[in-house]
Parts: structure tokens; sequence; C-alpha cells
């Protein structure tokens, strides 16, 4: 059915047209739990995936609130995506909202905890695992999709943000650009002058979909330089980072847990980080990357999000 209600709030404008992709709005086929080691705080969550219906899109449910995974609730935080509403954060949520999003599970309640909340009830970080989206494709592959119906058994069309007109986000040296185009595709660029064995590397998917993700963005890891992990940790982050979540390269020695799963692994990664952020323009169940060109050049999460808002300003 077409859409309606409170989707008329889904309008053109000079930026974006939004178009049916053909496709019914969908969701989990059933239940997934999983815990696991964080990476900031070091401590333990437990996140359980549950289907959602048509219309309500992604979100969480922490201590009984719940935060839309909406850009409108986008909080700026060093080296991870979080969220804020009503003094509760959830953070790291970008490798999970990354495969949620490229894997086309529409609507989903994630209902996230701590497992010793004494002292930080407040706040909660999705799990790390090896530092990739690995963990959550498998169990979405393997619990099954299916259409999401609202509560009246009604499905819905799946609708995209389709970019008509250039916009462009530049600060400090890096950019990221959504030029028109007929389809999802991707140029990621990195540059890492100070660790010769990262460098410069580039990343250009012509056609982006759940099949490309799965086996070539999804088991990237996280990565970080070894000289620079000290200086982190006296400011209170990666306490729960090692050798096992993230793959770490040294200026003068280079990758110090080898062998990495792909030669560009870390510009893969950034593309993960990439889909994991641009999924916070989704709203109503609908696509959140726009069916664009997408060139990004020494991105990071603020200037994604920075992406995400912008779009969602124009729509």
């Amino acid at each position: 059915m077409t859409l309606s209600g409170a989707f008329n709030v889904l309008r053109s404008s000079k930026f974006i047209s939004w178009k049916s992709t053909g496709m019914f709005q969908q969701t989990l086929a059933g239940y997934i739990e999983r815990t696991g080691k964080t990476l900031h705080t070091g401590k333990v969550s437990t996140v359980k995936l549950w289907p959602g219906f048509a219309g309500e899109g992604r979100y969480f449910d922490f201590r009984s609130n719940v935060i839309p995974a909406s850009i409108d609730y986008a909080t700026e935080s060093p080296l991870c995506t979080t969220l804020c509403k009503d003094g509760y954060r959830i953070s790291t949520v970008e490798h999970l909202l990354s495969a949620l999003e490229a894997m086309g599970v529409d609507n989903c309640r994630i209902e996230i905890e701590n497992s010793d909340p004494v002292g930080d009830g407040d706040h909660v970080e999705v799990p790390i695992f090896d530092g990739s989206a690995s963990e959550w494709v498998k169990a979405i592959e393997q619990v099954g999709l299916k259409v999401a119906t609202d509560e009246c058994g009604n499905s819905y069309e799946k609708m995209a943000a389709h970019i008509n007109k250039p916009i462009r986000i530049q600060k400090k040296g890096s950019f990221v650009a959504a030029f028109p185009s007929p389809k999802v595709s991707i140029t990621c660029m990195i540059d890492f002058p100070q660790a010769p064995a990262i460098g410069f590397q580039c990343l250009s998917s012509a056609s982006f979909n759940n099949c490309y993700f799965s086996k070539q963005i999804a088991s990237s890891r996280t990565f970080c330089i070894y000289e620079e992990v000290e200086e982190m940790r006296k400011l209170g982050l990666i306490k729960g980072g090692g050798l096992e979540n993230a793959i770490v390269c040294s200026a003068s020695k280079g990758w110090l847990n080898p062998p990495l799963r792909f030669h560009d692994e870390p510009c893969r990664h950034k593309v993960l980080d990439l889909i994991g952020d641009l999924s916070l323009f989704a709203r109503f169940g609908n696509q959140g990357i726009p069916v664009a060109h997408i060139v990004v050049f020494k991105g990071g999460h603020a200037l994604h999000t920075d992406l995400a808002r912008t779009l969602s300003i124009n729509v």
C-alpha cells in the first residue's frame, strides 16, 4: 500500500525526491540476542533485537526509555557515534546500525542493557565484538527477514531519498559529498601519512547493496595507530580495546596483529562507519542511505552525521 498519514511528512524538495524502492519495508523474522565487551567503557552489555512494526523504524529501548535511531538524537562524541535523549546515552551504535541498514532491517526494536549498571545507569554501549559488523550480519542472516506490517496487518512501500543537487560538507581538510545518481555508489578515501602501512587508500563501489556489504565491508575491523593509544586511554577511551577487537598499526613497525582481511581494510571500515552514520537519516522505516554517489575524503563520525543532518534539514 502507499504510505499515508504520518508518512506524508516525507516530501520532495529541491535537494531531495522521495521515490519507492520497489520493495516493502522489512523486519527481522525472529529474535536475536548477543552479549559482549564494549570498546570504550570496557564493560559488558547485552543487545536484544526484536521484530518491529512497519513504519516504526529502528529504535533503542534502554531502561524503558525509547531512543529512536535518528539523526535528531545524535550527539558528537570522540571515536564513535552516540545517541542521547532525556539524559540517557547509547554509544558506539554505528556497527550495529550499519548492519541493520545494509541488510534491510528497516524496523527493529533494539533492547540494550549493561550487565553491571551500577554507577553508570544512564549510559550504555553496544558491544564491539571483533571490531567489525560480522557478528550482526551473521545473526541477521541466520534469523532471516520478513515483510513488516503495522498493528492492523498492513504493509508499506519502502521509500528512498534521491539526491537532486550536489551537497558538500567540508571541515579541516576533510569532506563528504553526495551527487545525483540513479543508484547508491560510494567512493571513500583515507590518508594516514603518519602510518605508512596505511597511507593513502581509496575504495570505490559502483553499486552498493546488501550482498556487497556482507561480503566486502561487514568483516572489516576498526583500526588505530599504536602511538596514539596511550593518549586515547588518558582521555578515558578504548578501555576495552585490544588486539582481539581492532587492527593496530605502528608508525614505525607497521601492522602489529596481521594478517589483514583486505589489503585496504581500514578504508573498508570507514565505509562501514559511513553506512551506520547515514542510517540515522532513516525515518518511518524507510531507507536511510540516500540514493546518490557519496564521496568522502578523510571522513569521521562527526562529518558523516553532519551529512545526515543536512539531508534531514533539506527534506
